[in-house]
């Protein structure tokens, strides 16, 4: 999936999408990234207090959203993110170790209390801790690719 607009009013926030990401989320921890109703929920995640990102299945994967607090934190408008390659929001040096955890993901369906050092578009680094890096599938099993939130960075 690719959006070529921010959510906003005109997309209903991505609500689709959104929904993914919530249902896939509660799949792993039996409960919601947000407990909301289904009319509330896309527009609450991009206003939400923590980061969220997702990225999508190709051999190299681009970002296909982020919540408001990601844009700003990665220091991003969103057609800059949607033609991101998700490894680039690591460090070069980094994304070896990124990569493996991808892969760890991949085959575990997430991992929490992750932490790791990402970098803005500005080359603001900083460091995440306590993050959640979970599959996306839908009601069907189709896999739709990763996604990630965290609440607790500290700039270094």
């Amino acid at each position: 999936m690719t959006f070529n607009l921010p959510p906003c009013i005109e997309n209903q926030f991505l609500t689709d999408h959104a929904q993914l990401l919530n249902a896939s989320f509660q799949q792993f921890f039996d409960e919601p990234l947000l407990d909301s109703t289904v009319e509330q929920l896309a527009k609450q995640l991009f206003y939400a207090p923590f980061a969220v990102l997702s990225h999508n299945t190709k051999a190299d994967p681009i970002f296909n959203y982020a919540n408001q607090k990601a844009l700003s934190l990665f220091e991003l408008n969103w057609q800059q993110l949607i033609n991101l390659p998700s490894r680039q929001s690591a460090e070069t040096i980094n994304q070896a170790a990124r990569d493996e955890l991808m892969a760890k993901v991949t085959t575990e369906g997430f991992v929490k209390d992750y932490q790791g050092i990402r970098v803005s578009s500005q080359g603001r680094r900083f460091q995440i801790n306590e993050g959640i890096i979970w599959n996306l599938h839908d009601k069907q099993g189709t896999y739709w690719g990763q996604a990630a939130c965290f609440s607790n960075w500290v700039f270094l």
